[in-house]
């Protein structure tokens, strides 16, 4: 599927550039692609040394907590569930703990540390897979999970609203948590589907609905807070847990007797290995989508979605919105740029700026995860991981605009 996808960005880009040619006059275009091909590969290169630091230095914490038992314990937890989900997990295998820090990272927004404790999660499951090419059932469901971008805590897009002047920087925090919760559901039910999972099992319902009523008591409880007050709330929670887990490791390894200064050294030598290994995956992903960018080919898609919904007789305000869902499953670079660029043009708190903000919270840059995580351990046959990944991320840019046309009109 990944060869077929990269091929199609290619010859996508072809098509619309000689269109450009043809029907423009615009014979530049060509030279913007080549030059994109360069700027891409030196791309790859620059994210590969910001992945450097950080994946030796979670690696390195996270081989605390496996030496000091922390893993393990998350595992038998956690147990029951996955037994049901991934049937072909051991109980008790320590991929079962790192996903759930996965999981909790990615909630809190804590991308830096959702990054290497993902990458840790795949190479266990990857030791259980027959075929090293191919992605197994648990991998997928994984997979899908992470790339649906399941986050309670959107500082980042805070942020940037923030930069951009707007009165109001957290207005957009509860169209994005629904946002982002349909976008998970829809990745959940999409695996179960087609892996047959039995979701209403009571033992999986066991572990879900307490997890559901704690997020409806958490959204009413931070929709009763001030702007400013959800903002502390928001910085504070999120750099609490991350510091908070770093301690722990450390705590709980010294008092079970790990040398944790050793362990850690073990880990942060194996996280270079495994950052080394991801930069041809990333090269390749990248350079596809700088071409197919610089092509045109996405100012073509989106003048013809303004046009069948004007036939259709539809609103075409979330129109301009589009660019950054557009571009998410494939840069997250770029979607920020588009996100930032609907702001500056359209106003900060326009409805495009407010719905191009809330998909950007709601949805992930599902083909860099896919090249970043199947790409660290070799796999190249990614079966229906990119459907339903992709289905769970329309899902969220489909439930963002709803949203947002429910809150602000």
């Amino acid at each position: 599927m990944l060869n077929l996808l990269w091929l199609g960005f290619f010859i996508v880009a072809a098509v619309s550039a000689v269109a450009q040619w043809l029907l423009a006059g615009q014979a530049q275009v060509f030279a913007a692609m080549v030059e994109s091909l360069f700027a891409m590969a030196k791309l790859s290169v620059e994210v590969m040394v910001l992945l450097f630091g950080t994946l030796t230095m979670w690696l390195g914490f996270l081989r605390i907590a496996e030496k000091a038992g922390i893993v393990d314990a998350l595992a038998r937890w956690l147990s029951p569930l996955f037994a049901r989900l991934m049937p072909e997990v051991p109980r008790g295998h320590p991929a079962l703990g790192l996903m759930t820090l996965n999981f909790a990272a990615n909630a809190l927004g804590l991308d830096n540390a959702a990054t290497p404790m993902g990458l840790k999660a795949m190479r266990a499951l990857q030791e259980l897979n027959p075929r090293p090419d191919t992605a197994t059932n648990a991998q997928i469901l994984f997979l899908v999970l992470n790339a649906s971008s399941l986050t309670l805590l959107p500082v980042s897009i805070f942020m940037y609203r923030m930069q951009q002047g707007a009165a109001d920087p957290t207005l957009v925090f509860l169209p994005i948590l629904l946002a982002t919760s349909a976008s998970t559901l829809a990745g959940l039910l999409a695996v179960a589907v087609v892996q047959r999972l039995p979701l209403w099992h009571p033992v999986v319902l066991a572990y879900l609905l307490p997890v559901a009523l704690v997020l409806g008591g958490f959204m009413a409880l931070l929709t009763t807070l001030s702007a400013a007050a959800l903002a502390q709330l928001s910085s504070l929670l999120g750099n609490l847990t991350l510091f908070s887990l770093v301690v722990m490791f450390v705590l709980v390894g010294a008092w079970r007797k790990v040398p944790v200064y050793e362990a850690f050294v073990e880990g942060a030598r194996e996280g270079f290995d495994v950052a080394k290994g991801l930069l041809p995956y990333l090269v390749a992903m990248l350079c596809a989508v700088g071409v197919l960018r610089t092509s045109g080919a996405l100012g073509y898609a989106l003048e013809g979605i303004r046009w069948c919904v004007e036939a259709v007789g539809m609103d075409t305000r979330f129109v301009d919105a589009l660019p950054t869902a557009l571009v998410k499953p494939f840069s997250g670079s770029a979607a920020r740029a588009m996100l930032i660029e609907t702001m500056q043009t359209q106003g900060v708190d326009s409805f495009a700026a407010l719905a191009a903000a809330t998909i950007q919270g709601s949805t992930e840059t599902t083909f860099y995860v896919l090249a970043v995580y199947f790409g660290a351990v070799g796999i190249q046959r990614a079966r229906h991981a990119v459907g339903c990944a992709l289905l769970a991320e329309l899902a969220g840019v489909v439930a963002a605009i709803a949203v947002c046309y429910q809150f602000f009109g």
